[in-house]
């Protein structure tokens, strides 16, 4: 270890940083609160992508009041650093190195790109620009959908209308030895999810479509590092689909599976240079999903399993080698994330990380991985620290120079005064296990009142160990918040998925009031809680009163599902982003049916319930929202007047589901940290 360590470099500067993060301050009594506006900042670093060569670094800068910068940083002159590309109408994302000079990304208006507004001067979309900032072009007009080339006005630059369609990246391929890649790989995407492939040159703007031999519309591609499918998903009218294979550019497609199409896609995970192909594969009497090769045997194949953690469905990536396409390693994240390195070389410098900077996830992407002249970027971060970036170039010839620090993700966030995060496995009331994350504050002793805090979904999962902004903020304001990863919650097996079909208001509903009672048995919490949550969780919180009641003395529902009979129907009156395929094969099978299971439905709705509802509610909408449409606010806060207990209310005119600007995240955040003052004073 230690000659390696030498040749790595001296990690003093690190640690010396690294220890300064984690020394002990002064106790939160003796210092006043943490601003607010500290834990809903936006990032100041995001999306670091270094070049193909190591040489340079890509980054997006963000300061309050401003548009996101594109800058690369020179990572043989120290860090250097230029602003390559800004826009005053819009924020960069999405950044990707097409060779080590050229760069391509995208411009969107992130806080209202999906509100009604006039078109954004600009035309946002999908643009190329060299590393020093020169020949900065504009390749996809997003707000139009239309492709680089020339329209009918013979304006160059800009392809006739494509209606009703838009358009995904699909591959920046690896240059091949000798040559400098120039293209990428996008689709146009129609109104039904057919992918119609075509390379873009992106100092030229010429573009070609290519179906690759395909006689078929496909919905997905599976694409190697060289910009190649390998695999693609095609189905017919009665969406079951198969999953067609070609080894090779050379060769003919040939059907792999047979299946509905959007299993089939869920399974296949990933295709590295040589071919080789990774699924999910699920196992146990959980069945959870672990990640498998398919080895080929002829015209068959057999499933070997590379990562499994019991108890866990993996998450996670396979780490390709940026050049060949080769599998380096592969990220997995259970309780915490971690990285199964193939080469001894990186899992020695792993562990030479790790060991200087302990208590942290250490994430490390890396050019000429393990190489003498390796260049390698670590994202370090915990439950208590946003994110630190850090790059090491090992041939740096003084070895002051291998470690460069880039800063803090979140500069005004102070982990010693943050909290920390442990996972649990509990036991629910018939037995199921239950997966609990606990946020709790460092300087607190005894039990604490609660924020039982449920995620939105409600199928994906909700907890990880790393450091989020609302848990952060209510535990620096004296709560235990806790999260439950209810029966319906992906991440933990297809059995805990599956036991949460048709159990809205009901088993999921005793999961969330399971894990605040472990908690108070365990002496964690005391007996003031509330219950909160948006979308999904905005229903739950909703529903604890209903289903436990005595249990919580208040609730606060952001953009919440309040009448269920809407959420799973429809109306033509009021417009939702929910198809009706999505309806009829998705809500249907998991929510309930509209027409056989109308009693459970009405049961647990709400709107329908609100003369149960003995607490105080805040209820806070987006007037754009259209996954849970303002009418379902509307009518729980006439059904919660008309019970005699009327809720707080806000709503934010062109706010939609997810993405609220800043504004309206502090706003709500000030409402919810008075509202639970009021009613649960820590003591």
């Amino acid at each position: 270890m230690s000659a390696f360590f030498n040749r790595c470099g001296a990690l003093a500067a690190v640690v010396s940083v690294a220890s300064s993060l984690l020394a002990p301050v002064a106790r939160a009594e003796e210092r006043p609160q943490v601003p607010l506006e500290t834990f809903f900042a936006p990032a100041t670093l995001t999306e670091p992508s270094l070049s193909p060569s190591g040489d340079k670094l890509a980054v997006l800068f963000h300061k309050a009041g401003a548009k996101s910068a594109l800058l690369v940083l020179d990572l043989t002159k120290g860090g250097k650093a230029s602003r390559i590309a800004q826009f005053a109408d819009g924020d960069i994302v999405s950044l990707h190195w097409v060779n080590d000079r050229r760069l391509i990304f995208g411009v969107s208006n992130v806080e209202s790109d999906w509100v009604p507004q006039p078109r954004l001067q600009g035309m946002p979309g999908l643009y190329a620009v060299n590393a020093d900032g020169s020949e900065l072009l504009q390749l996809v007009r997003r707000n139009r959908y239309q492709l680089a080339g020339e329209n009918e006005a013979g304006e160059k630059g800009i392809a006739p209308m494509i209606s009703g369609v838009s358009v995904r990246l699909l591959k920046v391929p690896a240059a091949r030895d000798g040559e400098v890649n120039e293209d990428v790989l996008l689709a146009v995407v129609s109104n039904n999810g057919q992918l119609s492939p075509f390379w873009l040159n992106t100092r030229t703007r010429t573009h070609s479509f290519d179906n690759f031999g395909l006689t078929t519309p496909a919905s997905r591609f599976f694409v190697d590092s060289q910009g190649q499918p390998r695999l693609a998903v095609v189905e017919d009218a009665g969406g079951v689909g198969r999953l067609m294979h070609r080894p090779s550019s050379d060769t003919t497609w040939g059907p792999l599976l047979s299946v509905r199409a959007e299993e089939s896609h869920a399974e296949i995970t990933a295709i590295d240079g040589k071919g080789v192909i990774y699924a999910r594969r699920y196992v146990g009497a959980d069945r959870h999903a672990t990640l498998a090769k398919l080895q080929f045997q002829g015209s068959r194949y057999q499933l070997a399993t590379v990562v499994d953690v019991p108890g866990f469905d993996f998450v996670g990536s396979v780490i390709a080698n940026t050049g060949s396409g080769d599998t380096e390693g592969v990220r997995v994240i259970h309780a915490r994330e971690a990285t199964i390195w193939k080469s001894q070389q990186m899992r020695a410098f792993q562990a030479a990380v790790d060991q200087q900077l302990p208590g942290l996830v250490n994430r490390i992407d890396c050019r000429r991985c393990g190489a003498p002249d390796m260049v390698a970027l670590v994202t370090s971060f915990s439950d208590h620290d946003p994110g630190r970036l850090r790059v090491h170039r090992a041939g740096a010839e003084r070895p002051e120079d291998r470690w460069l620090d880039l800063g803090r993700l979140l500069p005004a966030v102070e982990p010693g005064r943050m909290a920390s995060v442990s996972f649990h496995r509990i036991q629910a009331r018939d037995g199921r296990d239950l997966p609990v994350w606990i946020t709790r504050p460092d300087q607190a002793t005894g039990p604490l009142p609660a924020v039982v805090l449920v995620h939105g979904g409600p199928w994906v999962r909700g907890g990880h160990w790393l450091w989020k902004p609302l848990q952060q903020f209510l535990a620096s304001r004296g709560y235990l918040v806790i999260e439950p990863e209810m029966r319906g919650s992906l991440g933990y097996g297809l059995a805990h998925h599956e036991a949460g079909f048709k159990q809205y208001g009901q088993a999921m509903q005793d999961d969330v009031a399971d894990a605040l009672l472990w908690a108070q048995q365990a002496g964690l919490a005391d007996d003031r809680a509330c219950i909160a949550g948006s979308s999904y969780g905005g229903y739950s919180a909703l529903m604890g009163t209903v289903r436990h009641p005595g249990l919580y003395r208040c609730v606060v529902a952001r953009a919440a599902v309040a009448d269920l009979s809407l959420y799973v129907e429809g109306s033509f009156w009021i417009r939702d982003d929910i198809s009706e395929v999505a309806r009829e094969q998705d809500l249907a099978k998991m929510v309930g049916d509209p027409r056989t299971d109308a009693a459970m439905i009405a049961a647990n709705s709400p709107v329908k319930l609100a003369d149960r509802i003995k607490v105080p509610v805040l209820l806070a909408y987006g007037e754009a929202d259209k996954r849970v449409p303002l009418a379902h606010g509307k009518r729980m806060r006439s059904a919660l007047k008309d019970a005699g207990n009327p809720p707080e209310w806000v709503s934010y005119p062109d706010e939609v589901h997810d993405s609220w600007t800043l504004a309206s995240q502090l706003d709500f955040a000030r409402r919810m940290e008075a509202f639970l003052a009021r009613h649960l004073a820590p003591r």
